[in-house]
């Protein structure tokens, strides 16, 4: 990925963050996904009084990108987070619909990019539609 492609990712997720609701966990979260055909799409996590109402910011992402173009083929991902954390079960499982196993998610802080994984390093045996096959 162009290093230029990365910061417009990590600004658009730095402020994807600061719209977050968090008044729970007070834990805000800031993604950008890429699409292959260039467009970034920004998401944040929303939290509600009924925690099973919750929806993450990756998950935010993804599904506000299928809602504006259908079918969609990810690129990339950048979170953000302080302190760096990693995304959680439900969001590696609504990745795998999208995602390949060489699928960059870019982790990072306020302060920048600190580490980059593969989907597969996080999900390395996914449950999707072979599973139902």
């Amino acid at each position: 990925m162009k290093k230029n492609e990365l910061s417009l990712l990590l600004e658009t997720a730095k402020a994807a963050r600061l719209r977050a609701h968090a008044p729970y966990s007070e834990f805000y979260v800031g993604a950008a996904l890429q699409l292959e055909d260039g467009t970034i799409i920004p998401g944040c996590n929303v939290e509600n009084a009924s925690y099973g109402g919750t929806v993450c910011a990756e998950r935010t992402a993804f599904f506000t990108a299928v809602a504006a173009k259908g079918k969609i083929k990810p690129k990339a991902m950048v979170l953000v987070t302080d302190p760096l954390a990693v995304p959680c079960g439900l969001c590696l499982q609504v990745m795998a619909e999208f995602c390949g196993p060489k699928f960059p998610i870019y982790l990072a802080t306020p302060k920048g990019i600190k580490k980059r994984l593969r989907f597969q390093q996080l999900m390395p045996n996914t449950f999707d539609r072979r599973a139902l096959e």
